[in-house]
């Protein structure tokens, strides 16, 4: 079964619990990790990576030293990435929620992530989950951290960004189908978590 076949039919039964019909174009997916420095190592976690397409991203610029941990609830999903990714140096796939990464990250010795990657149907997420997302991410988030989020709907979204970040930039990407974009986010807003 190809990936567009695998995430389409997701996509159809689970509405928005998948964030989108297709997963990520290569063009998406390197624009999402453009502002990661790679020449030294690095901590970054990927939410709701679905079939894999940033996950091969990742692996393939991370260099020695740098861990890449993959959070995707869907268990087909996060099963194809095991077989995917099976062997890739510094890169791990755990099957579970994001609003766990705190837990996630403290069982395996980590305090403090440099980003977090996000394919996450964030602002279609009930409230509470967005809000409970938002806070875990600002807790691990180291202080220069950014959340890069994904979104098949640009611009709509930026008011929501700005409000839950204190620094946002987007990046539009035409060639993604249907056209997407990446924000880029730095400092979680205290209210943010709370409101």
């Amino acid at each position: 079964m190809s990936d567009f076949t695998l995430f389409l039919g997701k996509f159809l039964r689970q509405g928005t619990a998948i964030a989108s019909l297709a997963p990520s174009s290569r063009w998406l997916s390197r624009a999402t990790v453009a502002n990661i420095d790679w020449g030294r190592p690095n901590v970054v976690v990927e939410l709701g990576a679905g079939t894999g397409p940033i996950t091969r991203v990742l692996a393939e610029r991370a260099g020695a030293g740098s861990r890449v941990l993959v959070v995707e609830r869907e268990p087909d999903f996060a099963r194809l990435l095991r077989e995917r990714f099976d062997g890739t140096p510094g890169l791990e796939v755990i099957e579970g929620d994001a609003r766990d990464l705190a837990g996630m990250l403290r069982d395996r010795g980590i305090d403090r992530v440099d980003h977090v990657v996000s394919g996450l149907p964030t602002p279609s997420l009930p409230e509470d989950v967005r809000r409970e997302v938002i806070r875990v991410v600002g807790e691990v988030l180291g202080p220069d951290g950014t959340f890069n989020q994904i979104t098949e709907m640009p611009w709509v979204y930026l008011g929501l960004y700005r409000r839950l970040f204190e620094e946002v930039r987007f990046q539009f990407e035409p060639r993604n189908f249907p056209p997407a974009g990446v924000y880029f986010c730095r400092g979680v807003r205290p209210a943010a978590a709370a409101s």
